[in-house]
């Protein structure tokens, strides 16, 4: 016997004096990679499909642009144009002075987003954290500001804006959607959000000397991006889109928004220049595109969060 074969009979030995066998480590399964891909592929295929109702007229809105009026009403309607023509377009900045319409609605909205932000920021933060009498009371007639319809508090808001003398001017614009009733959902996201936040965190601020400002300034709403994402990006666009309010309280074609600047396209015979109507309304889905494409994700968060807790 060899010293090798001395050393496999010990081996043995010992192997079966303990009564144990050491197996050999079983190979890791391979992961399957190609399920996931195809289930990834076919929801991202039932989506688009899905999403097809919801992106057609937009996208035809957008070819329809560079269509003659002959093949904006052809039927059955196609996507793309046969003929292609920049007669329309070419027209938009000249007909009526859209630029300047573009500008107004553009600035009146950014003015109103923001500072409808930190209104309804610190109207739900009262409602949401301070004790102070009849806050429920207060807080429920709030809400049912949104039962009354614009309409009919339109009357009361024209003759008081007349009497200021702010007729033909941007201000009704600008001060109406920041304290009327259209900042009342803006309150309650705010307020539901707040209502989520553990005490504990201002219970730390209180501790690091912070006063009920503060703490709203540097704890509260610097954690608030959802809701601000989310009332953000309501309020500027129906800001961005007003129609309404700026038929009643605008004149001339210089202060007009975007909404009664579409509304302006007409040709010499008083005809409407439905190519030209159709560019100008594709060019204002653009803002409001940029705007929640950056700030969807938030968006859709506030909006989730602002039932979390009642």
């Amino acid at each position: 016997m060899t010293k090798s074969d001395g050393l496999v009979l010990a081996e043995r030995r010992s192997v079966a004096a303990t009564g144990r066998t050491e197996r050999a480590p079983r190979p890791a399964p391979r992961r399957r990679a190609v399920r996931p891909v195809l289930v990834k592929a076919a929801l991202y295929v039932l989506l688009a499909i899905m999403s097809t109702p919801f992106v057609y007229p937009t996208i035809w809105m957008v070819f329809a642009a560079f269509k003659p009026v002959n093949e904006i009403f052809a039927v059955p309607p196609t996507l793309f144009p046969q003929q292609w023509t920049l007669d329309g377009v070419s027209q938009i900045f000249t007909v009526v002075p859209f630029a300047r319409q573009y500008l107004n609605s553009l600035y009146i909205a950014v003015i109103v987003t923001a500072v409808s932000i930190v209104v309804c920021a610190l109207a739900g933060y009262a409602f949401a954290r301070i004790r102070f009498p009849f806050r429920s009371g207060l807080f429920l007639l709030l809400i049912s500001a949104l039962m009354i319809p614009g309409e009919v508090t339109i009357i009361p808001i024209f003759r008081w804006v007349a009497e200021l003398g702010l007729m033909d001017t941007h201000w009704p614009l600008i001060v109406v959607p920041i304290f009327g009733p259209q900042c009342v959902v803006g309150v309650f996201i705010f307020r539901q959000f707040f209502l989520s936040l553990p005490d504990e965190l201002e219970e730390a601020g209180r501790l690091d000397g912070l006063g009920r400002l503060g703490i709203f300034c540097r704890i509260a709403l610097p954690l608030a991006g959802p809701a601000i994402a989310a009332v953000g990006i309501m309020k500027f666009l129906s800001s961005f889109n007003m129609y309404f309010e700026p038929l009643i309280f605008l004149r001339s074609q210089e202060m007009f928004t975007v909404g009664l600047g579409l509304t302006q396209y007409r040709d010499s015979y008083g005809e409407p220049m439905y190519s030209t109507q159709i560019g100008a309304t594709a060019l204002t889905i653009i803002p409001v595109l940029v705007v929640f494409l950056f700030a969807q994700r938030q968006f859709v968060e506030g909006l989730s969060r602002s039932g979390i807790k009642g």
